[in-house]
């Protein structure tokens, strides 16, 4: 969840774009402009993680709507046009499969940007089949998974989503299967899932995603993050797959402004 560019000079800039952001650095996007499609004053989510970089949770929810019109989306994207990035990515100030419009707004992005689309989502909501479907139209979901137990998943990611940890999973699994695209699964160490790495690297390894991306949280937050040698024994674990990337060892690119004398706004906390 990398920095990005400066704000918008003018009070015009920002009242014209309030959802798209960036271009960022990410550790696991390259160059991203993002898409906050939730898009709300404080954070909305069906997560309220001990983690996270923008605090507690302001709108804890796990009911689907429309929070952003595509006739909005759409006048954003078209003052955009074809973007040098590598990814649009889905993020930002909350959960996106909470907007009931993602998959529509995915293949808006596409055709707007002419990038490939990123999603990155808490997994709370993919025990869903229309989630599930929508989430398949983009070409990257990162999937968060941040542990092994209904206790440690209610200790960590705090969550008022109706659905347990293991149906959560089983959301993943069956997403897996058919997804055509890349799929990551982002697992986020504190100290409090800490002794639980091994169990979570065999979860992995039955999903089997395309990668697994082994993070801790160095941006400020209420938490510490771990230090590079527990994250260094924590791949250890995982060593059994294959394609394992860490923040520590990860470089961000560098991005510039979209086109000259213009830059999008930065989220608060921004996370692609």
């Amino acid at each position: 969840m990398e920095e990005g560019l400066q704000e918008v000079l003018t009070k015009q800039q920002h009242s014209v774009i309030r959802i798209v952001y960036g271009p960022v650095a990410s550790w696991r996007l390259g160059k991203s402009l993002g898409i906050d499609l939730v898009s709300t004053a404080g954070k909305t989510c069906s997560f309220d993680c001990l983690y996270c970089q923008l605090g507690r949770t302001a709108h804890l929810t796990a009911q689907r709507r429309h929070f952003v019109t595509l006739e909005t989306l759409t006048s954003e994207l078209k003052r955009i046009g074809r973007a040098a990035v590598d990814y649009a990515t889905f993020s930002g100030m909350g959960e996106p499969t909470l907007a009931s419009n993602l998959g529509e707004a995915i293949e808006l992005a596409r055709r707007t940007l002419g990038v490939p689309v990123a999603v990155l989502t808490n997994s709370s909501l993919m025990p869903q089949k229309p989630v599930r479907s929508q989430l398949a139209m983009a070409d990257f979901v990162v999937a968060k998974l941040d542990a092994p137990t209904e206790e440690v998943f209610h200790q960590v990611n705090r969550p008022v989503t109706r659905y347990s940890l293991h149906e959560i999973v089983e959301g993943i699994r069956l997403f897996r299967s058919p997804y055509k695209g890349k799929l990551a699964l982002q697992m986020m160490f504190i100290k409090q899932n800490r002794p639980w790495a091994l169990q979570m690297a065999r979860l992995a390894m039955e999903l089997s995603p395309d990668e697994v991306q082994i993070n801790t949280p160095l941006r400020e937050c209420s938490v510490d993050p771990l230090p590079p040698e527990d994250i260094a024994a924590i791949k250890d674990d995982f060593k059994a797959l294959g394609n394992v990337v860490t923040v520590y060892e990860a470089r961000r690119p560098q991005v510039v402004p979209l086109n000259a004398g213009e830059t999008l706004r930065r989220r608060p906390g921004e996370k692609p």
